[in-house]
């Protein structure tokens, strides 16, 4: 593993050049990075749809450990993800190398192409090709919107704190690994956990609620008025609960 300080500069440097690619490479990147998150989704739904309620823990445990793979495979062969830009470009804010304008236009597409991913999924993977249109896994699809979308904008806010503080974490220990697998196991548990415990991820609701919506267990409406508070709580802990505390942990060494 790099030190946190040569991780700290190893993230600026990723902020900087997230926001060098072109438009055509953002729309790009963002589409995968959307569908990817959503086919780890849509693997939690298929491997936890037939365990029982009455073992939850085990059932959350489960859908973790499968939900990574999204992120992996951004990180390694490729992607921009929302969640992840909040905190690597939040870096490069801190270091003073990014504007809040650059910070903003960057999210706003990547936002935009993820969001056009995750129900490119929902839709022809989930709905089109059965695998959230039957069954159990219809039912598990409707249950798990209805839970996201229930819960109050505190609630959600807060929960998307948590959840970007964990993803912005996978992303440090992805960038200090030095070889694939310790970049895999660098993602795979705080994605993990964050997954058992029930944070929520804007932008894996953007498949899970559009998913319920071809479904008709949700609506429209209830997924705006999810993704606001989400959104929002994601962005502050992927820029000050990761990108803000380690900066002014670890800079000095970087001057």
């Amino acid at each position: 593993m790099f030190t946190p300080e040569e991780i700290l500069q190893k993230s600026i440097t990723a902020g900087v050049n997230k926001l060098k690619k072109t438009l055509l490479a953002k729309m790009i990147l963002g589409f995968i990075g959307g569908a990817m998150i959503s086919i780890g989704f849509l693997a939690y739904v298929r491997v936890t749809a037939s365990i029982p309620n009455n073992l939850a823990s085990v059932k959350a445990l489960v859908g973790g450990a499968v939900f990574p793979i999204g992120l992996i495979i951004i990180l390694l062969a490729g992607g921009e993800l929302a969640t992840g830009n909040m905190m690597a470009v939040g870096t490069s804010i801190f270091a003073k190398k990014a504007s809040l304008v650059d910070y903003l236009k960057n999210l706003l597409v990547i936002t935009f192409f993820n969001f056009v991913g995750a129900v490119f999924v929902a839709y022809f993977f989930g709905h089109v090709v059965g695998l959230t249109h039957v069954g159990p896994f219809q039912e598990s699809v409707i249950a798990v919107a209805k839970a996201k979308t229930s819960a109050t904008f505190l609630s959600a806010f807060v929960s998307g704190i948590g959840c970007n503080w964990l993803v912005g974490i996978a992303v440090w220990l992805a960038l200090g690994a030095k070889d694939a697998a310790g970049k895999i196991m660098g993602i795979w548990f705080p994605i993990m956990i964050f997954v058992t415990v029930g944070f929520q991820h804007s932008i894996a609701n953007c498949f899970i609620i559009p998913a319920a919506i071809f479904e008709d267990g949700s609506t429209w409406g209830l997924f705006f008025q999810n993704f606001v508070p989400v959104y929002l709580g994601n962005i502050i802990g992927g820029i000050i609960f990761v990108a803000g505390f380690y900066y002014y942990s670890y800079a000095s060494k970087n001057k």
